[in-house]
């Protein structure tokens, strides 16, 4: 069987249990596993990690410190919405998508999100969470808020540009301007002021 960056980690903390384990140690073993393995490295072994921790199979000791202990039943709850939270959260947001505004009436799975992820304090209530399709959801699950707002501000802002939408052409480049100043995901380009096919 395959085994994935997540069974990687999961291999190290079993070699270590109950020891409070930095960060680096674990991305070098994962890397070098998979290398052996593949004949490639992985990608974003640290996500892999805080998924983990999120999942409630690792515990975070503090910033880049992570244990394992295999006797330690958590509860689940903790670290996901209760049912009838969640169907509160899909009530509030009328069953669709906060991006898209795709719900179950077009077919479309949803799921109930943390705008702050528990791992940077959030909790598991009503006013922290918001619906999400499933593609928006790995979307989020796979950037940072502000990384996963400017992707989609890149798509608005090109649409923008085959409907020749003046205002909401303004408006994306006035976001993308307070991006720029606060130098917040400089990594990901904003699109060409001429073409949306572009990027500076």
């Amino acid at each position: 069987m395959r085994k994935t960056i997540a069974n990687l980690i999961m291999e190290y903390f079993q070699i270590h249990p109950r020891k409070e384990l930095q960060h680096d140690p674990v991305v070098d073993y994962v890397e070098e596993r998979y290398l052996e393995l593949y004949g490639k490295k992985p990608r974003d072994t640290w996500r892999g990690i805080r998924r983990l921790h999120q999942e409630g199979i690792l515990i975070k000791v503090r910033k880049g410190v992570y244990k394992y202990d295999p006797e330690l039943i958590q509860n689940k709850e903790l670290y996901e919405f209760p049912s009838n939270v969640k169907e509160a959260i899909f009530k509030k947001d009328g069953y669709k998508c906060i991006v898209c505004g795709k719900g179950r009436d077009d077919g479309v799975e949803i799921h109930a999100d943390h705008k702050i992820p528990l791992d940077k304090g959030g909790t598991s209530s009503i006013e922290n969470g918001q619906t999400l399709c499933s593609e928006h959801n790995f979307l989020k699950k796979n950037y940072s808020q502000t990384e996963f707002s400017k992707r989609f501000l890149i798509r608005l802002y090109q649409e923008a540009v085959e409907k020749n939408d003046q205002r909401i052409i303004k408006f994306c480049k006035d976001i993308f301007d307070i991006y720029d100043k606060y130098d917040i995901n400089s990594h990901i380009k904003r699109p060409n002021r001429y073409h949306p096919q572009c990027i500076d």
